[in-house]
């Protein structure tokens, strides 16, 4: 850049002095060999020229899409760092344009600087020394123009700055509602919501078309009156300049070459313009992605105090936990829990929508941390674990089985990533999902779409079980896990994992009674409150809460039975 921005403020002068000499003096001299000799230098400047502004293009280039691959890793990974709580402060739109929209903005204004923040200010510098000391008289124009320029450079960063941001934020609801939309399009088709969604669609799409008008004419308004004080300008020189041409103090390369100056240095005016407008939109970007990267994680194991230790046994003892979803809310979920766990047993949990089964497992592999109380697996506080190693120990299948785009192996291999077809086909046996896999024309092969979409509710549960045996995990949670499959296929699920997890601990929460009937040990909760511990005799003979569960589901005839 530096050597094009040489080249850039010398050539005005090789013109004037060709112009000089060729034409004004051509009558007296001739002088074609140092006419020709200038050219010939001109040449090789203009070829040097543009070699370093391809060079200064390349590694501009190069050097901002790196650091937007850097930016770009550096907020996934941060992200995937983050806990539930601190995923709950960003919609997932508003993500996926930080981490695509935003880091494009700022690629785009780095590449920008990059090429102009040596080209621009050197040129303006440059052409400003050459034109002063050429015409000092003359020069005083720029006077006039220079701050008027800048005033109205000031005046567009601020009053454009702020739009930018709305644009963004604009951005992020059109995503959010895109996402929304195309992840949930089966239940939009079932309740015939297509109109709705277009409709939402419109209104969004709307909002940013206006934001982004707003913000684009600040820009397109910058243009015109730019041109419009370069144009005054040049035809102030040329008035002023062609007086003192006539009067013979001035030659008329001079004029020419001051003229180019002139056009220089208001053109690097603009291009700074270009830079300061880029840059609004820049650090609206800038201040969306640092949100993200200064967001506090509030679950780390930075002071956990065993990190090597590993999930050995599975034991799990709950000493008077209780937690809340929002810290400054009275209302508690879970409520001095007090719980002990033996390994190898098989545990149910059943109660009402919302009493805080979930929560209460989630609380096992640190997915979310006990306001008041502790957690101990193996007798060792969740909390001085490494999170790697204690999710290790743990497998989880969620009340929401998600799937992942790729082969059914592929999916199955989350659980043991190097797991052969031999151990991958037996933890599938196991979930009794190998039966309509390998009835599949590509067996484990067959492509998943995103989410698993064409498979069904209790295949999908079925693999994602199958998943978490092939983890062979010391604590298993199944979280209502076998809601979509039958009693039959459900009573086998359950018999298998006596058999290949007879040592590890599991854990099943359930709406069904039967699905639970069979645990060593039964907890039911209500209302984020422990209110009974046993088997299920024991509970149908002295637990209130059980025993209208139980008899709301049962068959009377069964029940008396």
């Amino acid at each position: 850049m530096i050597i094009e921005v040489i080249g850039e403020v010398l050539m005005p002068q090789f013109m004037s002095e060709i112009i000089d000499t060729s034409v004004v003096d051509d009558a007296a001299t001739g002088n074609w060999q140092h006419v020709l000799l200038i050219a010939v230098f001109m040449i090789v400047m203009a070829l040097l020229m543009m070699a370093g502004g391809g060079g200064g293009a390349y590694f501009g280039a190069k050097a901002s899409v790196n650091f937007g691959a850097d930016l770009r890793q550096d907020i996934y990974d941060k992200v995937q760092k983050f806990s539930f709580s601190n995923i709950d402060k960003f919609s997932t739109g508003s993500l996926v344009t930080r981490l695509t929209n935003d880091v494009t903005q700022i690629q785009n204004f780095i590449n920008m600087l990059l090429r102009m923040c040596l080209r621009s200010p050197g040129m303006l510098i440059g052409a400003l020394i050459f034109a002063i000391s050429m015409n000092p008289s003359l020069a005083t124009v720029l006077a006039v123009t220079i701050p008027l320029m800048i005033i109205f450079i000031v005046f567009l960063v601020r009053y454009g700055f702020p739009k930018f941001g709305i644009m963004q934020k604009k951005i992020d609801a059109l995503n959010s509602n895109v996402q929304e939309s195309l992840t949930n399009v089966r239940v939009v088709k079932s309740f015939v919501r297509e109109d709705y969604e277009k409709d939402k669609f419109e209104k969004s799409n709307a909002d940013l078309k206006k934001a982004g008008i707003s913000a684009m004419n600040v820009m397109i308004f910058m243009q015109p009156v730019m041109m419009l004080f370069m144009n005054l300008t040049s035809l102030a020189v040329v008035w002023f300049g062609g007086n003192q041409v006539i009067g013979l103090t001035m030659s008329a390369g001079d004029l020419s070459a001051f003229i180019t100056y002139i056009t220089q240095i208001l053109m690097s005016l603009m291009m700074l313009t270009m830079v300061f407008m880029t840059s609004s939109r820049a650090f609206a970007s800038s201040k969306r992605i640092t949100e993200v990267l200064d967001e506090k994680i509030d679950l780390t194991d930075d002071a956990a105090a065993c990190k090597d230790k590993t999930v050995e046994y599975g034991d799990i003892e709950f000493r008077n936990v209780s937690f809340r979803y929002y810290k400054d809310s009275e209302e508690k979920v879970l409520d001095d829990i007090n719980l002990t766990i033996k390994h190898g047993s098989t545990i149910g949990i059943i109660g009402s929508t919302g009493c805080g089964k979930t929560t209460l497992v989630s609380m096992i592999p640190r997915l979310y941390d006990a306001d008041e109380g502790e957690v101990f697996v193996d007798g060792v506080n969740v909390r001085d674990y490494s999170l790697e190693n204690l999710r290790e120990g743990v497998g989880m299948v969620l009340q929401k089985n998600v799937l992942f785009s790729g082969s059914i192996a592929d999916n199955l291999r989350w659980g043991n990533e190097s797991a052969d077809d031999e151990t991958m086909i037996a933890a599938a046996r196991s979930a009794q999902a190998d039966s309509f896999i390998s009835a599949g024309k590509d067996g484990y092969e067959t492509e998943l779409g995103q989410g698993g979409v064409n498979v069904s509710g209790g295949q999908k549960q079925r693999l994602c079980i199958a998943r978490a045996l092939l983890k062979e995990p010391k604590i298993l949670i199944l979280d209502d896990s076998t809601s979509a499959v039958d009693t039959a296929t459900e009573t086998r699920i359950r018999q298998a994992f006596g058999k290949e997890l007879a040592s590890s601990t599991k854990i099943i929460i359930a709406q069904r009674i039967s699905s639970v009937k069979d645990a060593d040990e039964i907890i039911v909760l209500n209302d984020g409150k422990v209110t009974g511990t046993g088997t299920h005799d024991e509970l149908l003979a002295n637990n209130t809460e059980y025993q209208e569960i139980y008899y709301s589901q049962m068959d009377k005839k069964e029940a008396n039975a």
